[in-house]
């Protein structure tokens, strides 16, 4: 019975997908996270120089 358990303990072959879809959601929210920081920061700027054109 201990045997079994520590096989049990020891045995992680369905952790590497678990582990690959926690790292691709974080990347995934620091991404997009980016992309709307930098997309608001954009419009602003844009914004700014067509006003200063006109």
């Amino acid at each position: 019975m201990i045997s079994h358990l520590v096989q049990l303990w020891s045995n992680d072959d369905g952790q590497d997908i678990a582990e690959y879809a926690v790292m691709l959601a974080v990347i995934l929210v620091i991404v997009v996270g980016t992309i709307r920081l930098i997309g608001s920061n954009s419009n602003t700027v844009f914004s700014q120089a067509a006003s200063s054109i006109q």
